[in-house]
């Protein structure tokens, strides 16, 4: 369990930050940027979830726990990507339990015949929002990922991560009956 007793250690202050395994890091390097996009993807998942209900928000609260597995494990640098007690690494179970959820969420919805603008009701509103964030946590690692080793594991999870919500934003809007379908060229 996480122990946080001070939130301020002054140790940033000269804009390093330290990862796991005790090495510090400019606050601006990619693998930074990748952590932080990552979080600001499970702020916006907790916006979402506000305006959830039953199985949904009690998935994207499940998903607000592996983000920070997630986050915890792009702050291991290294190539070992075997999680033990002492090192937190995304295993591929977490990925295919979303697509477990895609491929079940999927199966209700109508096919789609035109790209979806972003919207319809709140609750699709705020989770299009997370994919989009979703969508940047991705870019930010895998850009971190073409200079740095990072878990396999962990880029897949990120990938179907912004399907997952997809989907659910589908859902969200009645089963898809709510999307609003963009219309190419239509103010021309």
């Amino acid at each position: 369990m996480v122990k946080l007793n001070r939130i301020y250690t002054r140790t940033g202050d000269d804009g390093t930050t330290g990862l796991v395994d005790g090495s510090r890091l400019l606050k601006h390097a990619p693998r930074m940027d990748a952590v932080g996009a990552v979080d600001e993807a499970n702020a916006a998942l907790g916006f979402a979830v506000l305006a959830l209900e039953g199985e949904a928000r009690d998935h994207i609260t499940r998903i607000q726990n592996d983000m920070f597995d997630l986050g915890a494990d792009l702050a291991t640098p290294g190539e070992d990507f075997s999680p033990s007690e002492m090192v937190l690494r995304i295993v591929p179970a977490q990925a295919e339990w979303l697509e477990q959820r895609i491929d079940a969420l999927n199966e209700g919805l109508e096919p789609l015949t035109s790209f979806i603008l972003p919207g319809g009701n709140e609750a699709a509103a705020r989770l299009h929002l997370a994919r989009t964030a979703a969508r940047r946590a991705e870019r930010a690692v895998t850009a971190l990922a073409e200079g740095e080793a990072v878990n396999p594991a962990a880029l897949a999870y990120i990938n179907r991560l912004s399907d997952y919500l997809f989907v659910l934003c589908r859902a969200a809007n009645d089963g898809g009956k709510g999307d609003i379908l963009w219309q190419p060229g239509a103010n021309r």
